[in-house]
């Protein structure tokens, strides 16, 4: 439960409670991956990592995370298959009542680790597909043969009744790519496709020429909405805030209120939501808003989740959209899109910056010109 706080205990002069239902953990169990991609965050290596998590520590987390709530966790990396006791931290996260989660590339996948998801309480996994083709896909993933790799593990987990989805990083790379993309996941079953737009951090801050411009974003997140009427698959931008206005502007214009029967979970929820309903854990335990804003909000071998998680200065700043500045401090829909924190720390050094990569004018802007 959080704790019983007065407004002035908090270091923004707000109630740390507030806008901060914890709903999805990210959690980079290790560093160390098999593949070399392009854009990839944490601009992980096949090696081993200094610092990671013991079983022991690892196992505690698990524990202060449900102290605070039953959030999804997300058993993420580097690639999660190369820790020896990740099949006993997804059990153990089950038992305490944790929706458990996993994001393989999928090229380690077998039956027999398949199998190894179900007994363990894996309620679905992620493998990314950045592009529709292996030529395009094994180019941005750095390893030829990633491609068949990923379909093999797919096929693996569809074997024992492993649900899984298919996340894309958009980017030029692949730009033209996504409605193949997008036909592939539903060729091959999946359950939902998550987009994501590319957040320069890692080994992304190289290929930034390769990011898509805020009118492509625009283009893109608009053609993204038009799909959920044409799709069976569940739809969700991630790292593309700009999304939830957009679902607003549009359903606005075919007179249809945004609710939970009419846009399902993109109704309840918001675009950026690093601090408020979301975190990120590195491999060595650093709490951060999300895996892409590199900003060391507490230490769980020091400190507790729930301390960080209810008392962290960013994170209560982050939780008052009234700090949010420029072009996303003056927007009407600040607080169902926020901008993409992490974009404009990278573009400014200043986390509640403008999002450097949205094309659009808050009224209050456009009365003032």
């Amino acid at each position: 439960m959080p704790p019983e706080k007065s407004d002035t205990d908090s270091p923004t002069g707000q109630s740390p409670v507030k806008n901060a239902d914890l709903r999805l953990v990210a959690w980079e169990v290790t560093r160390n991956c098999n593949l070399n991609c392009a854009h990839c965050r944490a601009a992980a290596k096949n090696q081993d990592y200094a610092g990671e998590l013991d079983t022991s520590a690892a196992l505690r987390l698990l524990d202060q995370i449900a102290e605070v709530g039953r959030p999804i966790i997300i058993l993420t990396g580097g690639e999660p298959l190369m820790r020896e006791d990740i099949f006993e931290l997804a059990e153990y996260g089950t038992q305490k009542g944790l929706r458990m989660v996993m994001a393989p590339n999928g090229t380690l996948i077998t039956e027999t680790v398949a199998r190894k998801m179900i007994d363990t309480g894996i309620q679905r996994i992620s493998v990314s597909l950045d592009g529709a083709t292996k030529e395009r896909h094994d180019g941005f993933r750095g390893v030829e043969g990633a491609f068949e790799g990923a379909l093999r593990g797919i096929e693996a987990a569809k074997s024992q009744g492993v649900e899984f989805q298919i996340n894309t990083t958009i980017s030029k790379y692949n730009y033209d790519q996504i409605p193949d993309i997008l036909k592939l996941a539903e060729n091959l079953g999946a359950a939902a496709l998550h987009i994501f737009l590319l957040v320069p951090t890692g080994r992304g801050k190289y290929i930034i020429d390769q990011a898509i411009t805020a009118e492509e974003y625009e283009y893109t997140l608009n053609w993204f909405y038009d799909q959920k009427k044409k799709t069976p698959l569940q739809l969700k931008a991630t790292c593309a805030p700009h999304y939830y206005r957009i679902l607003r502007q549009r359903a606005r214009k075919e007179g249809i209120a945004v609710t939970y029967d009419t846009h399902g979970l993109d109704a309840v929820t918001r675009g950026c939501l690093g601090g408020t309903a979301f975190c990120f854990v590195s491999h060595t335990g650093i709490i951060q808003p999300c895996g892409f804003l590199d900003l060391n909000c507490g230490d769980i071998t020091q400190t507790s989740f729930a301390d960080v998680w209810w008392h962290s200065e960013i994170f209560n700043a982050l939780r008052n959209f009234d700090n949010l500045k420029g072009k996303c401090g003056a927007c009407e829909f600040k607080s169902v899109c926020g901008g993409c924190r992490a974009r404009a720390y990278e573009a400014t050094g200043d986390y509640l910056a403008e999002e450097p990569l949205c094309s659009y004018t808050p009224k209050k802007l456009q009365k003032a010109n």
